[in-house]
């Protein structure tokens, strides 16, 4: 990522410090940019300012409803590099590129067991915890 301007070098500065300064007062959680924050917010407010103006559907972020008017077109703009299977966002081609990768990013803390996805992982917490998984 390259950084332009004063507010994107504050940002990165925080990335390195871990300061948060932007604090949810409803659950707690700390942000490190305005943006994210306001974004965060609307989970509590309920505020969905994005519309879809073919079925009138709302989304509280941009990105939600670009995913959701894929669907309606099909398109699928992001290509794996090894298989050449497409999708219509980033973080699932990202996702797919692990099984040709072998990356298991998530790790149990209990019994140290790796997963490739955090759907996965978070199932198999629940072992530890208890809970059916």
């Amino acid at each position: 990522m390259m950084c332009v301007g004063k507010v994107c070098q504050l940002t990165q500065l925080r990335i390195h410090t871990g300061e948060r300064p932007y604090k949810c007062l409803t659950c707690g959680k700390s942000f490190r940019d305005r943006s994210t924050f306001n974004k965060h917010q609307r989970i509590h407010t309920g505020e969905k300012p994005h519309k879809c103006p073919k079925c009138g559907k709302s989304f509280r972020q941009l990105t939600q409803l670009v995913r959701h008017q894929r669907l309606d077109t099909g398109e699928k703009p992001y290509k794996c590099l090894t298989c050449g299977k497409s999708f219509r966002d980033r973080s699932t081609c990202n996702e797919h590129q692990r099984i040709h990768t072998g990356e298991k990013p998530y790790e149990c803390p209990e019994c140290g067991k790796n997963f490739r996805y955090s759907s996965a992982f978070i199932r198999h917490q629940r072992i530890h915890r208890g809970r059916k998984p």
